[in-house]
């Protein structure tokens, strides 16, 4: 292979879709997870308790969870450009209009419209990296991919607790002018993704003609290897028992990347009732810059390494006992850093797990496999907010849920030490090695 073919097509790469899809995801999970911030005002504007408020925010998954599979589907027949545009600007027109629900009823069903409009946008991203990196490339750029939704908290908690601070602005309520301000990006930016994605690497006038030769040989030399390939159709995503596997797994860690991420401001209010809503939500943003950092460092290791097991595995385990520890720490500081640990190492895993799927499915039925892994995982998203919600308003407290999810990232840990396992001893016996450059 040509090293510097190697180098200057995957560099060219990573200039052109990363930092834009960086950008696209972020703006996706401040749409999605805002409400969380929102909440601080809007739970008492609407007379809303704890458990009405996970209900508000879990109901966005039942639609969520129903159209992640047609839609990826839809975006392997129409193409990635067109169906990722048309995600951006419908999510973009329901998530400003949530502005303007009067009623714990509106709000439902504005979250669940905005399931409606998002669902596809996580697995169509994923799988179109899969359709443009190969695998020795894959598990760093799909870390730099979640590192886009982890920044939405790093700089989206921070800026919606400051847009909450335009509260009285016009006689308009600060959640308000939340929604609103957060869901326009998301209608501008699904214009530019239609003229600025390629829906392949063999339409990318941006990469030379031996660039996209190369991309494409090696690309189908690597889908030519996998489990399910592009002679399957997406029917075989529900009848494989892998895929299930990777749902299980998806789903456990769903307990932490949902439960905590939606909960996070109002569980650091619980603790620090003194501050104000800004320093409650710089606190809860603080556990998203380390898991950028571990997502990325987790990432690169494991392409360098090679090694998928413990990289998937790992994390996840120390990230339920850290969690633990947290819950029954009496030292509120102690509790807040486990806390942050905890929130890192659970993201850490998912450039590697996402590697891991890909190396398994490509074509319609990778697409479609993808897609309901990403939504069983939401079932956590569904059920587990009003779970939640309901302990707090029993318990006057989060430490029993928090519980669960603490065991749930253990289990996780442990079948991704095993699904980790398999993969490397099956691709061991099919691929040449890459060497990286990193």
């Amino acid at each position: 292979m040509n090293n510097d073919l190697y180098s200057s097509t995957i560099n060219k790469m990573n200039v052109r879709i990363i930092p834009f899809i960086m950008v696209l995801y972020l703006i996706a999970y401040i749409d999605r997870s805002n409400i969380s911030v929102a909440a601080l005002q809007m739970n008492a504007d609407l007379a809303m308790t704890a458990e009405m408020y996970g209900i508000a925010a879990g109901i966005f998954y039942i639609s969520y969870i129903i159209f992640e599979v047609p839609s990826n589907v839809i975006l392997t027949r129409v193409g990635a450009k067109l169906w990722i545009a048309r995600i951006m600007v419908t999510w973009g027109v329901i998530a400003a209009g949530m502005s303007l629900v009067q009623t714990p009823m509106q709000l439902y069903i504005m979250r669940f419209l905005l399931g409606v409009a998002e669902a596809g946008f996580t697995p169509g991203i994923i799988y179109y990296l899969s359709c443009w990196y190969p695998r020795s490339e894959r598990a760093r750029a799909m870390s730099l991919f979640y590192i886009g939704a982890a920044l939405a908290s790093v700089i989206g908690l921070p800026l919606s607790g400051s847009i909450l601070n335009l509260h009285g602005l016009f006689g308009i309520e600060g959640w308000r002018w939340l929604f609103l301000l957060e869901g326009i990006p998301a209608f501008m930016l699904g214009i530019v993704v239609y003229f600025y994605l390629d829906d392949a690497p063999e339409k990318a006038r941006w990469l030379t003609t031996a660039q996209r030769s190369w991309l494409s040989e090696q690309l189908a030399s690597e889908n030519a290897q996998t489990a399910i390939g592009h002679h399957h159709d997406w029917r075989t995503a529900l009848k494989t028992r892998r895929v299930w596997v990777l749902s299980l797994l998806w789903l456990l860690q769903a307990f932490g990347t949902i439960g905590i991420t939606l909960f996070l401001p109002l569980i650091v209010k619980g603790v620090a009732a003194q501050q104000s809503n800004f320093m409650v939500s710089v606190l809860s943003a603080v556990p998203f810059l380390f898991a950028c950092i571990f997502m990325y460092v987790n990432g690169r290791h494991s392409d360098l390494t090679k090694e998928r097991a413990w990289h998937l595995g790992l994390p996840l385990m120390v990230a339920g006992a850290l969690l633990l520890l947290a819950i029954y720490s009496q030292n509120l500081l102690l509790a807040y850093v486990l806390l942050v640990l905890t929130v890192g190492l659970n993201w850490a895993i998912t450039p590697i797990f996402w590697a891991v799927t890909t190396e398994t499915v490509v074509g319609a039925a990778g697409a479609a496999s993808i897609a309901l892994i990403n939504a069983v995982a939401n079932i956590a998203g569904l059920i587990f907010p009003p779970v939640m919600g309901r302990i707090k308003d029993v318990t006057d407290s989060y430490n029993s849920a928090l519980i669960i999810v603490a065991l749930a990232l253990i289990i996780g840990g442990a079948i991704g030490l095993k699904i980790g396992r398999k993969n490397m001893s099956s691709v061991a016996k099919k691929e040449t090695s890459i060497s990286s450059r990193y």
